[in-house]
């Protein structure tokens, strides 16, 4: 069961997904971890989680921790099934009580009252492959692979 985790492929297809992934979930860990990109930190995340949103705090927590340290993740390639099932489940969650009601696209033109669905969806996609695949070829989760044996 354990080896079926880390178990992963040659492609380097599921790499490039995995670090295109990871990069582009990175600056928005980032603005609620630390506060970079116009983000606001752990601190007023968490308020605005817990306040504005209501959340429970160790949703809030949990979510600012996969969003930063799972990107990290995602880049490096550990625990890439693990990570990709937490962000599946994160950007439902978000689709479902955020976005869900504004309709499909993305609010390019600023008429629609937020923001569609679209981005969540591709990420959902991404996520769903790589949790079918694997990390690919330059992962560590490749080299796990082998030690496990």
């Amino acid at each position: 069961m354990f080896k079926k985790i880390f178990y992963t492929n040659e492609s380097i297809s599921f790499t490039i997904l995995r670090i295109t992934l990871g990069l582009i979930l990175f600056p928005d860990g980032a603005q609620k971890m630390l506060g970079w990109f116009g983000g606001y930190g752990f601190t007023g995340t968490m308020g605005f989680f817990t306040g504005a949103l209501h959340l429970p705090w160790i949703i809030g927590y949990l979510i600012i921790n996969l969003e930063f340290f799972g990107s990290l993740f995602l880049i490096t390639g550990i625990g890439t099934r693990i990570i990709s099932a937490g962000f599946i489940a994160l950007f439902m969650g978000i689709i479902l009580t955020s976005h869900l009601q504004n309709g499909f696209f993305m609010n390019w033109s600023g008429i629609q009252s937020g923001e569609g669905f679209e981005y969540h969806l591709l990420v959902i996609g991404m996520a769903f492959t790589l949790l079918i695949g694997g990390a690919g070829k330059y992962s560590v989760d490749r080299s796990l692979q082998f030690k496990l044996q």
